[in-house]
């Protein structure tokens, strides 16, 4: 595994990977013992070496032996409770932090917000930088917002306006920096999509901050309001993660996801 395959490796390998339990094996855990599986070389058959070649071959066993050597140490640290409870309690998820408080007061009940100051499709395309497509299962959103947030980063809201309620999918580009912050009481459950891909299923109304722009665009504030179910993932390229909110069941959100393009 070289320098250019690692991030890959581990972004594939966090995908798929259960949210961890604080009593049981955590996430880090889990891609360390991987990586530390995965760094012992598999043995081929070379020719004889030339001087160059036995340094070069020589290079290449030390990085391999220091790898596994730093890897065991930090799946030693993780075993450590204070920092597998730090572990637990924490992880990202292509720009949304979430961060687990099984004590945190329950939030009130949650109402999903509509789109506010409505352009067209094509409007917000322009202003986000990317086309905004929506589930082919729920068909052509009643309105569509883009928002704001430091950076330059924009996020595109569609709207569908039932009579159930609102049905909320916003866009953003999948950056390490969070947009969202969520606080959720009950962890997360790891949802199979097609195509290979996985997303995370919130069952139950959490926290949810997020920036916002003052009149001019210039003062920058947070805000927080009561988030209900919600469903993330990533489109098929990693550059956009989109989260689904509005949709009570797990199974039906699943197959809205599932009809995106």
């Amino acid at each position: 595994m070289d320098d250019q395959g690692l991030p890959e490796e581990l972004r594939e390998l966090g995908r798929r990977l259960p949210v961890p339990d604080v009593d049981g094996e955590s996430m880090a855990e889990r891609v360390l013992a991987r990586i530390v599986a995965e760094s012992v070389p598999t043995p081929v058959p070379e020719p004889v070496p030339g001087r160059a070649c036995r340094a070069a071959g020589w290079a290449r066993r030390r990085w391999r032996a220091l790898s596994v050597t730093l890897s065991g140490a930090l799946v030693v640290l993780v075993l450590t409770p204070p920092v597998r409870a730090t572990v637990a309690d924490w992880f990202g998820f292509g720009g949304v932090e979430v961060r687990y408080a099984p004590s945190a007061t329950p939030p009130p009940p949650a109402t999903v917000p509509r789109c506010r100051n409505p352009v067209s499709l094509a409007e917000a395309g322009r202003r986000a930088g990317f086309v905004p497509q929506g589930p082919g299962a729920l068909g052509e959103p009643d309105a569509v917002s883009v928002s704001l947030a430091s950076g330059g980063r924009r996020m595109v809201s569609l709207c569908w306006y039932e009579p159930s309620g609102t049905l909320r999918l916003d866009v953003f580009a999948a950056r390490l920096d969070p947009w969202f912050a969520k606080q959720v009481r009950v962890h997360p459950q790891w949802v199979e999509l097609s195509r290979g891909r996985t997303g995370l299923w919130f069952a139950e109304p959490h926290v949810l901050r997020f920036p916002l722009t003052g009149g001019a665009g210039q003062q920058w504030t947070e805000s927080r309001r009561t988030a209900g179910a919600t469903l993330l993932w990533m489109s098929a390229d990693e550059r956009t993660t989109l989260r689904l909110e509005g949709v009570a069941d797990a199974d039906e959100a699943r197959k809205i996801a599932e009809s995106m393009p």
